[in-house]
Order: C-alpha cells, then structure tokens, then sequence
C-alpha cells in the first residue's frame, strides 16, 4: 500500500517538477524572440539584429539569460564584432514575430479531461482480475482480502485520478506551449514526458520498487501515456472551440 502510494506521488510530483522548467523556458524564449532595431556602436546608423532565443531559454533556467546576437544586418561581414550593441537590443521592442492568437494557446479542457478519464479506465482494466490483478498482488505482497479492502478504499482511486489529470494537463499544456495540437505530436509530446519520468523513477527508486511491479507498471504506464497524447492531441480544436484549427 505506502508503496503504491509513493509512486503515485512521486509520478504525479514529476509531472509539476518538469512542466515547470518547460513554461518558463517558454516564457523566456519569448521574450527574446523577433528582430530589433538598434544603432550599430560602431556606424551609429540602425540596423537589424536578433538574440539566440534558444541560448537565452536554456541559460535562463539556471541563471541569467546569456545574450547572444545570431544575426544582424552587417552581417556576415562584421560577424567577428564586440556584440556592444546588446543592451540597447534587450530594451528595443522585438518585432518581425508572428504572435499567435490568444484562441489557439487555449488549453482544450474537454480533451485533456477526456483522456485523463481514458487513462484512468485504462488502469482499472489493467489491474482488474481479468488482466494482471493477480500479478500486481505478488509482486507487492497483498492477499486478496487486503486487496478487495484497497479497492473500497476512496483515497487510493482519488490519487490515481489527480495523477492521471496532472499528467493529461502536462501534455496539454506543452502542446500549447508549442502552439499546435496534432495526433503525432500529442503521441510525441506524452511519449518524451514518460521517458522523463520513468527515468526519474528508475534513478531514484528502483532499489525500492519489485522488479516484477515495474514490468507490470511500465507497459501500463506507457499505454496510457500513448493513451493520453493521441486524445489531447488528436482530437480536433473545432469541436470543442468551434475554430477551424
């Protein structure tokens, strides 16, 4: 029982721990995105120039972004140049940024609810005496009574649920991030998401998990997971935002 418990959490604490640095990795990105205008220190006459936004994204999550230029007018003829004209540009208003429209980073709720729901089913059948209830008993060392027991309990089905919701949003949320929803790259995005967490799972407690729980946990994990980003992903934005996307 504490170590289904445990996993659970633990699964459902990493999905916050790593959308977190992804949105503001995003937000960053943002920020720093486009082409500005500024005066060259060398010519004083204006020109065009334009930030790594990817470096400054990925630097920005340890510390202070690291601003470097990746274009500028003068270019590549003055390509070796100081770069002295960064912090005028980080004040400059960034534009030539095609900026989407607010409806299209909305975050289908219907969707994502859905296949939260679907993964969710999934595990039921999964861990029903059909499949591999029996299985799942051995390899954590419950007896059928205690199991039966586990099974009326609300507080066990409750974290199931927030865990499978918090990791349909992760999907959603990335995928909005990214500013498109597709069937393959839902399937994409859930697939990278249960790699991270597998990995942490395996990193931090894999000494402390039976080995025959993670053969039975992983392939379910991994099919709802699959579960998850083909629904959040593939189901089109006109039928529940009524847009043509």
């Amino acid at each position: 029982m504490l170590v289904l418990l445990w996993v659970v959490l633990f699964l459902a604490g990493a999905c916050l721990i790593l959308l977190m640095p992804a949105l503001w990795g995003r937000q960053i990105y943002n920020t720093y995105r486009g082409t500005r205008a500024v005066n060259c220190p060398e010519t004083h006459a204006p020109v065009s120039v334009r930030f790594n936004a990817f470096r400054a994204a990925v630097t920005g999550l340890s510390s202070h972004p690291d601003l470097r230029l990746v274009d500028c007018t003068r270019w590549p003829e003055r390509a070796d140049c100081g770069q002295e004209c960064i912090p005028e540009a980080r004040s400059a208003p960034a534009g030539a940024v095609t900026v989407m429209p607010s409806a299209g980073r909305k975050i289908p709720h219907l969707p994502t609810l859905i296949a939260a729901a679907a993964a969710w089913v999934l595990g039921m059948v999964w861990h029903s005496e059909y499949l591999f209830r029996s299985k799942w008993m051995a390899a954590i060392g419950l007896s059928d009574f205690r199991t039966r027991e586990l099974a009326e309990m609300w507080f066990p089905h409750l974290l199931t649920v927030v865990a499978c919701l918090l990791f349909a949003y992760a999907v959603a949320l990335l995928m909005a991030w990214l500013n498109a929803r597709t069937l393959l790259l839902g399937l994409r995005v859930a697939a990278s998401l249960w790699l991270l967490i597998a990995a942490a799972v395996m990193v931090a407690a894999r000494s402390l998990l039976p080995r025959e729980l993670l053969w039975i946990e992983g392939p379910y994990t991994l099919l709802a997971s699959a579960l998850v980003g083909l629904i959040a992903g593939g189901v089109p934005r006109r039928v529940f935002l009524k847009d043509p996307a």
